[in-house]
């Protein structure tokens, strides 16, 4: 019989990690061609300016012409694919944390988002998606009469 340290934070995380990844927030494992593949969604920043909203989503390792970014709708989605890498000969993995395989983030969009006024851009492994917004005139309070 082999004695094991206590440690009080580890079995905090396992005690939480049932309940969150019942609600989908970890990743999930599919297999697929005889690999196990990871279904993940990038984390994203989204941030309000005068004229636009800003989305930047973290995308490291993904090449530009591996992610797409579509409007239908009210929903903005970002979907791609991180593949997976080669290992060398005489490589072995030891700890893999880095999530690979297909990925897909969908947003919805604000009524006074121009889904005519998108663009993108991806740097440094960030992904960063401009939506304009429309002018709408302020609405002015209306009185109803009570009857």
């Amino acid at each position: 019989m082999s004695i094991i340290k206590w440690d009080p934070v580890r079995d905090m995380n396992d005690f939480f990690a049932q309940p969150i990844a019942a609600f989908g927030r970890w990743p999930r494992f599919a297999t697929g061609d005889g690999e196990k593949e990871t279904e993940w969604a990038p984390r994203v920043d989204i941030s309000d300016t005068e004229k636009e909203y800003v989305i930047r989503a973290d995308l490291p390792a993904v090449k530009r012409e591996d992610v797409k970014v579509m409007i239908k709708d009210d929903l903005l989605t970002i979907e791609g694919e991180r593949k997976y890498d080669k290992e060398e000969t005489g490589e072995r993995f030891m700890r893999r944390e880095s999530f690979r395989g297909m990925f897909a983030r969908t947003l919805m969009l604000p009524d006074n988002a121009d889904r005519n006024a998108v663009r993108a851009e991806c740097k440094d492994g960030v992904l960063t998606v401009h939506v304009g917004k429309t002018k709408s005139a302020v609405a002015k309070p209306v009185e109803v009469t009570v009857q």
